[in-house]
């Protein structure tokens, strides 16, 4: 299983998406997810509408180079007509498209990346059952905003597909992720019996939490 830190490894809501934050992430082993957005003309990361002093993407790119990181990039884009300049920036910092995935942007905006071959997630909710690009995408973000539905056939189903799963955990909502977890983990016990643990990814605000639960016990689980 692979961790997506979320936003990265934080104590303080105001280090989220800080560069401290998203490099002691990687420093640590996780992948990182976080937010893209432009700014008088550069590539920044920034959840909200960013100010001049947003951080630029090029910096956790290059961090990124100097660490000789392998964790994924799980890029949430949060603003249309990216495509190219984002191509760019990553072929420069050599980020191979093993190494990241975009996800999250509208439907059209999608085509473009989808054009650029680029790695995209869909995503499924209980809002959205239906996912968009299904058939051209690398995986699926499956986000659970107001209950808990995603269960073990939902993973497994995907995963039989050929597709990358990123499950969002529910604390990111407010709510106990520990629910979840317990299904999520049977779940990925059985991908991971039939050789395929590659395909499966927890996006998470405790990350270090996440690798005790889910890679131990799958550790413990070869016995059983």
């Amino acid at each position: 299983m692979l961790i997506l830190a979320h936003r990265g490894l934080w104590r303080q809501p105001a280090e989220k998406n800080g560069l401290v934050a998203l490099r002691s992430a990687l420093a640590e082993g996780f992948g990182v997810e976080t937010d893209i957005r432009d700014h008088a003309g550069e590539l920044v990361i920034s959840h909200d509408p960013p100010s001049a002093n947003a951080l630029p993407l090029a910096d956790l790119l290059n961090a990124c180079q100097q660490m000789a990181s392998q964790g994924t990039l799980a890029l949430n884009i949060k603003a249309d007509g990216l495509q190219q300049p984002l191509a760019d920036a990553l072929a420069r910092h050599r980020i191979t498209p093993d190494r990241y995935f975009v996800f999250d942007m509208s439907v059209p905006d999608a085509l473009g990346y989808l054009r650029l071959g680029m790695p995209c997630f869909t995503r499924q909710s209980e809002i959205e059952p239906k996912p968009a690009f299904l058939d051209q995408a690398s995986g699926i973000w499956l986000d659970c905003f107001r209950e808990d539905w995603i269960n073990e056939g939902v993973i497994l189903d995907h995963c039989a597909a050929g597709r990358a799963v990123a499950l969002v955990s529910p604390e990111l909502h407010g709510r106990d992720m520990r629910p979840a977890w317990e299904v999520w983990r049977n779940a990925y016990r059985n991908v991971r019996r039939q050789g395929q643990s590659h395909r499966i990814m927890i996006c998470t605000d405790r990350p270090r939490e996440a690798r005790e639960y889910f890679l131990d016990a799958a550790d413990r689980s070869d016995s059983f």
